[in-house]
């Protein structure tokens, strides 16, 4: 087991007593000691997974508005399609009203009708002798 100077806590009111390290040595040359960020000696490490999950969301969420986006657009389109069918098969009832009464308000139509329900034309006028 091995034991480092800075591995515990200096108490401020006992002095540290030196302790005699073994005379065995290693073969690795002594490191200098690194400085850490306050961040790294707080235990407080960048939250990286937070991030990703973060991005993870963000991407969704602007992939879901884009779907929204587009179904919105082929809905109207449906909605313009069915309209101007709607519209066509409108026109066509008007045409063919409108040629209907072209056809039975004609005079011939008229006399037609009336011939059908039992009606006749008038006889010759009688014409009286005047007295």
């Amino acid at each position: 087991m091995a034991v480092y100077e800075g591995a515990r806590p200096r108490s401020t009111f006992f002095p540290r007593r030196r302790v005699e390290a073994p005379v065995v040595r290693s073969q690795a040359p002594a490191l200098t000691r690194r400085r850490s960020r306050v961040a790294m000696r707080a235990n407080r490490r960048p939250r990286t997974v937070g991030f990703v999950i973060g991005a993870i969301v963000i991407a969704f969420l602007l992939s879901f508005f884009s779907l929204v986006q587009t179904v919105r657009v082929s809905a109207s389109d449906y909605d313009m399609t069915q309209l101007n069918d709607q519209y066509l098969q409108l026109q066509n009832q008007r045409q063919g009203i409108i040629s209907d009464i072209d056809r039975v308000g004609r005079q011939s139509a008229i006399r037609r009708q009336a011939i059908a329900n039992g009606l006749t034309q008038l006889p010759a006028p009688v014409v009286l002798p005047a007295r």
